[in-house]
This record gives structure tokens, C-alpha cells and sequence, in this order.
């Protein structure tokens, strides 16, 4: 865990909670170290642009937490430099929960998942709302090819802290996409089984029959 993450997640309450349940000394050292890394680096990069959806986390003016889905075609969210990512704020259920929360508190919790490979990567950050006909250049680089529903806004994620998390409870799923890649040796085998069989169904049908 990098250390500006677990020196933002790690509030009070949260320290006391960690005292209580035996796990302080440990996160400690997280809070401690004499490392930095708020940079998103190429594996960081690599694995956001490999990604077809995340989970976005925003807080009320309440205090109530919302999660909102993004979803689109792999590599719609984009990395502009290594504290910046952008994407595209598609029309969506015109309930503008996520957009009216970011009026009021811009800061934001990002989950990317790979359920295949079991990875998560947390990021930290602030969201910047932007008009799209001020930004054409940042809109021509964030709209999908082929755009579901219609452009609303543009999303910069400034980001704060960013930690790769523990896959020990993710449990493997895989899309569509990911299937098909899995089962190509399956299918290639099954080719080669057919084959071979049509081969030896052909042979028998070539000799001669015993006579009884």
C-alpha cells in the first residue's frame, strides 16, 4: 500500500479500529514507509487501458456514499499523464447523482476491476467536470467510436493516492471477450479430435469388408 493512500484511508477512527482488532503495528508501517508513489507508472496505465468499466464512489452533501458503474469498450478511460485519467460522461439514467454529489465535494473513490486475474487497483482522487465544446481536443481523444448514448460532460480524475489491493476475496469472472480467449485451445482440440476422427472414419470405410 502506498503511503499517501493509507495516510488518506487511514483516519482515526479507522487507527482505533485497527488497534482494537490487532492490526495497527502492521498498517503502521504502510503510514511510515519512506516511499511516495502517487504516480501512476506503465503497469498502472496498462491495466486502466484494459479496462471496460469501474466503480465510482461519491459522498452526499448528507454524508450518504453512492457507487455508480462506468462502463464502455476497453480503454475508454484514458491516461493523460501519470496523475490524470479522463473518460467520457455518457447520458445515463438522468438521475445525476454521481454529477450533483461533485458539486458540492469533487473528491472520489475509483475501484477497476479484473475479476479474471483477480486485481483490483483503488485510486483516490478529485473529479473536475468539464463542457466538451471548451476541451475538443480532450474530447475527440475520450469519445468512443461508436457512442451509446449522448455526450454530456467530461470527467478529469485528478488523482490523490492510488493502492493495488489484496485479491484474496475476488472471485474470478470473465466477460465475453475473455471467454473466447480462454476456450480457443479447447476448440482448437476439438478441431484436431474432429478431424482425426473423420480420418479414421474414412479409413474404415476404404477397407474391405470380412466376410462372415
Amino acid at each position: 500500500m502506498p503511503q499517501h493512500y493509507a495516510r488518506i484511508a487511514f483516519t482515526h477512527e479507522v487507527k482505533e479500529t485497527q488497534q482494537a482488532n490487532g492490526s495497527r503495528r502492521a498498517m503502521q508501517r504502510f503510514e511510515e514507509a519512506d516511499f511516495a508513489n502517487d504516480a501512476l507508472g506503465p503497469a498502472e496505465e496498462q491495466f486502466i487501458a484494459e479496462r471496460d468499466g469501474f466503480y465510482l464512489a461519491t459522498a452526499s452533501s448528507s454524508g450518504w456514499p453512492y457507487v455508480q458503474y462506468r462502463g464502455g469498450p476497453p480503454g475508454f478511460v484514458h491516461v493523460i499523464d501519470e496523475t490524470t485519467l479522463a473518460w467520457a460522461e455518457l447520458r445515463g439514467n438522468r438521475q445525476y447523482i454521481s454529477h450533483g454529489n461533485l458539486t458540492t465535494d469533487k473528491r472520489a473513490s475509483v475501484f477497476l476491476m479484473d475479476y479474471a486475474r483477480q486485481q483490483r487497483l483503488k485510486i483516490f482522487g478529485s473529479i473536475e467536470l468539464l463542457d466538451p465544446d471548451h476541451h475538443p481536443e480532450l474530447r475527440a481523444r475520450t469519445m468512443p467510436s461508436t457512442p451509446r448514448t449522448q455526450l454530456q460532460r467530461l470527467a478529469l480524475l485528478h488523482v490523490h493516492a492510488y493502492d493495488w489491493n489484496c485479491p484474496q476475496h475476488i472471485t474470478p469472472r470473465y466477460t465475453a471477450a475473455e471467454l473466447q480467449e480462454t476456450l480457443i485451445p479447447v476448440r482448437e482440440e476439438l478441431q484436431r479430435l474432429r478431424t482425426e476422427n473423420d480420418s479414421l472414419r474414412s479409413e474404415l470405410a476404404r477397407r474391405p469388408t470380412e466376410a462372415t
